[in-house]
């Protein structure tokens, strides 16, 4: 069973699996926020087209490790995904994901429009990746 990472922003959710074996995170694509929460339809069919056994949620905290409102509204989000996919929902410290995606982008000379498309979903894969990296580190103790 695979792991899903979610980067839940304002206007889109970056979206993350992992390998079935839980070492790496890939890219998957960028679902676009709707009004009608439509987006936990397509976060369902990508679960169950990945085979999902769990779900990490990128939690914003304040560079204080305080929780402000934009991860008041991802607990909240992560309490609508637990009631949509009955799937247990890992909130993960996301401080800085976001911006060490859009640095990796522009070493890389990604354009900024380019960015723009991409930069959510390569958020996902860091929070996915770095939620893997410490379950290998935790099983290996």
């Amino acid at each position: 069973m695979r792991t899903m990472g979610l980067d839940y922003g304002d206007r889109n959710i970056g979206v993350a699996v992992s390998d079935p074996f839980g070492w790496t995170a890939q890219g998957v694509e960028v679902v676009k926020k709707r009004r009608d929460n439509g987006e936990l339809d397509r976060l369902a069919e990508l679960a169950q087209q990945y085979e999902v056994s769990e779900i990490v949620l990128g939690l914003p905290k304040n560079m204080n490790n305080t929780i402000g409102p934009r991860g008041e509204i991802s607990i909240e989000f992560a309490e609508q995904l637990r009631q949509k996919l009955h799937l247990p929902v890992h909130l993960w410290d996301e401080r800085l994901t976001t911006v060490a995606a859009e640095r990796t982008l522009i070493e890389a000379d990604v354009s900024r429009k380019k960015r723009k498309l991409v930069v959510d979903k390569m958020a996902a894969t860091l929070i996915l990746q770095n939620y893997l990296d410490s379950k290998g580190l935790r099983r290996n103790e």
